[in-house]
């Protein structure tokens, strides 16, 4: 499978102090990739390097085989949806407005909203379950409803690559089973993802493959259910990970180490 977008030998450090050390990495249409570790491992750094945001000391990021940095701003902006922990909101816009921002990289500045815009607009509300709250100020949502609306953004733009950087951590069960379940759909419709989650057991049932990290240096990467074992995440968890599946998917449980 041809790589949508690829990182080589990425490294970066905040003053004297390392955070992701020669990181290799490759996502392809239709996948979901995982970014799993310990807190502090390098995971948002690592996203916000793919979304360039923030440019590698050594290494480099592909886009298409081409450099990130060498892909125009709009086309980047096109292309590539980014979702930053927490999904914060600064302005007391409604729900609905908020979404149509997502469009603003498709049509000229001066150009209202297309046939095309609205359709996107509403067939991401209607994939995160926000098109009730469409007339409600996003600043006054609660954090879930929030991370729902401002992902509904991101899609609305149908970009090839959606980096979320976890994207389920203030929802409830239900919602966090429904945005994954999301990721997954639209991956499964050409896009690639990659998902920043700490919540094992949503990785093992929806992630496609999982790259995992510790101290900035990748310790595995692979098929889901070949990365979360014990002998691999033991030392970075300082947990004991046992995996079971049903015909439902696969299930993780904790012991300690």
């Amino acid at each position: 499978m041809v790589s949508l977008l690829r990182a080589e030998s990425v490294s970066f450090s905040f003053a004297e102090n390392p955070v992701l050390q020669a990181v290799n990495l490759s996502v392809a249409p239709g996948e979901v990739l995982g970014l799993i570790g310990p807190n502090g491992a390098g995971k948002t750094t690592l996203l916000r390097i793919l979304a360039g945001l923030l440019d590698a000391q050594q290494g480099a990021v592909l886009m298409d085989g081409a450099p990130l940095q060498t892909l125009p701003e709009k086309k980047r902006a096109q292309q590539i949806g980014y979702l930053p922990q927490g999904a914060p909101a600064h302005w007391p816009l409604t729900v609905e407005r908020v979404v149509e921002l997502g469009r603003i990289p498709h049509r000229p500045w001066w150009a209202g909203l297309a046939d095309k815009d609205r359709a996107c607009i509403e067939a991401a509300m209607e994939l995160t379950d926000v098109r009730h709250l469409r007339q409600r100020i996003v600043t006054e949502l609660s954090g879930g409803e929030r991370t729902r609306v401002m992902l509904a953004r991101v899609l609305a733009a149908q970009p090839r690559l959606l980096l979320a950087d976890e994207p389920v951590a203030a929802l409830d069960p239900h919602h966090q089973l429904q945005v994954m379940r999301t990721l997954a759909q639209v991956a499964a419709q050409g896009s690639a993802m990659v998902v920043v989650l700490h919540d094992l057991g949503l990785a093992a049932r929806f992630c496609t493959r999982l790259l995992a990290l510790d101290a900035g240096n990748v310790i595995a990467d692979g098929p889901t259910l070949d990365v979360l074992r014990s002998d691999t995440l033991a030392a970075a968890y300082q947990l004991r990970i046992e995996v079971s599946k049903d015909a439902e998917g696969a299930w993780v449980r904790y012991r300690d180490a």
